[in-house]
Formats: structure tokens, sequence, C-alpha cells
């Protein structure tokens, strides 16, 4: 029988405070349940349905009388960004935290980047990125120097305006960061923040793109294609994984394009895998504690899931989840520290719970579209 796997990461959806939490600042967090509560209550039927009123107390989102397989996984590495929560899906947890720059990066470190980019830059801080383009948005189109900046995370950020330097020549230059950033200043992510507009109304535009570390280890997606599976990855996540372990890359900068992206693979693919992001619950609204936008998402994720559900066939496996949180009640707007939800659909599901892993998710995929382990890989398949 022909099988089929569609992995869908809600970015930012956590689901409770992982027992760590307090050691990065985020004890009690909860990014769906103070959501809810900051809402008054969540409206999403079709996950209602499927459990998630289940996984863990919502307002507004009932247990379900039969819910699917249902549960929270647990990051079992350092970090809580999108990158390592990604990897972890796909079993690649890491050792020891990535560089992080509280302080800004050192000078010595910005002249390399200077040297190796051509460039100058400005802010060179932990920084809200909208907030940064509107505070030095005006600097960098009167003089060019790009607007550098980082977060709890590790990343490394580049703006520019694309009249000052379009999309290709900031990837170029990011590209180029990258090279910089080994060693003991291996973040996990350069990122390109291309933004166009007049000052006062600054916007993003649709050419970000995340210049990631390869995971830190073989991953599922590196056995299943040693088996063949053919790997589709939907948004950013074939950056997240520098490539590795991806044969097709389809566009999803919006939620809109990556929903009809996952929608056209559910109605035509005939095997593989999808993994796909959807990245406004994080970029757009998390990081600005927009809970109304947060719940838009949300409920446009929800109408499009009762779509998918209605065209799943025999042999497929739908996975939802979540790559960390992003709890607007945080007294900060970084990513958060908790474990992510599981809603699992697949023939005999049976209504269990699940609570384990990230990596299992990792493990099940490979299970259901392989038939087999992968020993030395972390993660117990759920099926």
């Amino acid at each position: 029988m022909t099988r089929r796997a569609f992995v869908v990461v809600a970015d930012a959806c956590g689901a409770g405070a992982l027992p760590d939490a307090a050691a990065y600042g985020d004890a009690g967090t909860d990014t769906l349940g103070h959501l809810a509560e900051a809402v008054g209550g969540l409206r999403l039927p079709a996950l209602e349905r499927l459990g998630l009123g289940s996984i863990l107390p919502l307002a507004g989102v009932q247990p379900a009388p039969a819910p699917v397989l249902h549960g929270r996984l647990a990051a079992r590495g350092p970090g809580k960004d999108s990158a390592t929560g990604h990897w972890e899906l796909m079993g690649a947890v890491l050792e020891q935290p990535l560089p992080t720059y509280p302080g800004g990066f050192p000078t010595a470190l910005l002249a390399s980047l200077a040297q190796r980019t051509g460039q100058r830059f400005v802010c060179n801080r932990p920084y809200d990125g909208i907030a940064a383009i509107d505070d030095f948005g005006v600097e960098h189109l009167r003089d060019g120097a790009l607007i550098l900046y980082t977060s709890q995370d590790s990343v490394l950020q580049l703006a520019a305006h694309v009249d000052r330097l379009d999309e290709p020549a900031l990837h170029r230059v990011c590209a180029a960061a990258r090279e910089v950033m080994r060693g003991e200043h291996a973040v996990g992510r350069v990122i390109a923040r291309p933004f166009a507009g007049e000052p006062g109304a600054f916007r993003r535009t649709e050419g970000r793109r995340d210049f990631a570390l390869a995971p830190p280890g073989p991953t599922h997606l590196d056995a299943l294609r040693a088996d063949g599976v053919q790997i589709h990855a939907v948004g950013k996540v074939h950056d997240l994984f520098a490539g590795k372990g991806i044969d097709h890359a389809h566009p999803g900068a919006t939620n809109v394009r990556a929903l009809a992206e996952t929608t056209r693979l559910v109605e035509d693919l005939d095997a593989g895998l999808v993994f796909t992001n959807l990245v406004e619950t994080d970029e757009l609204y998390g990081h600005r504690k927009d809970v109304e936008g947060f719940h838009t998402a949300l409920r446009e994720l929800d109408a499009v899931m009762a779509v998918w559900l209605d065209r799943l066939r025999i042999g497929d496996l739908l996975v939802l989840t979540a790559d960390h949180g992003c709890d607007p009640a945080a007294a900060h707007s970084d990513h958060t520290r908790e474990h992510v939800p599981l809603l699992a659909v697949f023939e005999g599901h049976a209504g269990r719970r699940h609570d384990g892993a990230m990596a299992d998710v990792g493990a099940s995929v490979l299970r259901w579209l392989a038939g087999r382990d992968e020993p030395g890989l972390p993660g117990t398949a759920f099926l």
C-alpha cells in the first residue's frame, strides 16, 4: 500500500512550560493556554474534534469525546528556537547550547563580518525585528549600514531596505556572514530580513531566508531518503535543515502560501513526506504579542485542517505539532521553553494519549513510511 505522511508545525504554539523552563526565564509559560485566556476562548472546531482540548485545558476548547492520538512532546536538548525544535522533531538533538549574544556581537567578530561581507552595521544588540527596522531604518537608508541584531536565540539577523540592497544581494551578504559564523560563533541561523516602504510605514517583504547550520547529526529525514522516500519541505523547513535530507522545497513565506502548497500536496502527492512550517504564529503574532492575530492564524489553520481531513486517504498519517512556544503573557517577547502539542490522525489511532519526546514524530513517520526504526536515533514511534 502506498503511504503518505504530513507533518505540520504551527510555529511557536507551545503547550506549557518544560521542567527546566525557569533556567531560560520562562517559568509558568503556556502559549496556547494564555492565548486562549487573552482572547476569551479559542474557536477551533476542527482541532477541538481532533482533541486539542484533551491535551491540556484551553478556554473555549472542550475535551473531545473521541480524540485522535494526542499528547505533549518535550525537547531533550537545549534551546528554544525554530532550528533546534525542527531538528528535534526529526531526531537530531544538540548536546551543547548554541552561542547567544545578549550583549551584542563582539568588536572583533563585527570586524570579520565587515571584511567578509563588505558592509557596515548599526544596532548590534538584542532587538525586536519590527522595532529594529522602525528605529534604524532611516539611518540605514541614509548611509547604507545594514541593521544587525540578535535575540535570546542563537541568531544573527541582517535587515536591509530593498531600495538600498535588493533581496538577492542581501542573501549573498548573509551567505558570506554564515561562513564567518562558524566554530565558537556557530549561531543556529543567519537570517536575511529584507523590508520595503517609507519611513513610518516600513514592512517586511516575503524575501526572508534562513541560513542555518546543518543538523548536528543524522535525522529521520536521512533515514527516509535512504529508503527512497521523497521528502517535500514547505516554508522555511528547507532552510532550517540547510537542505539536508530534503528532496523538494516548496514556498511558504506566509501562512496562506504554505497552507495552499500543503493542500495541493494533500490532493496530488502519490507518496512521501510533506514537512510544513506555518511561520506567522511566530513571526507576525507571537513576538508582537498580537493575540487576536495569533487566534486568527489558528482559525485559518483550523479551517484548512477540516479540508485536509476530508481529503486524507487510507494509508495517510497527519501530524500537527509545534517547535517551541512564544507566550503572549511572558515578560519578554522572545521564544519560550515549552512542551509542544501532538495531534496525530492515522488509521487505528484509537484515541490514545502519548506524551514523549519531540523525536517521536520523526520515529513515527519513519515507521509509517518505511516500516522500520533507525538504530541510534532517538524517538519512540507512537504508531
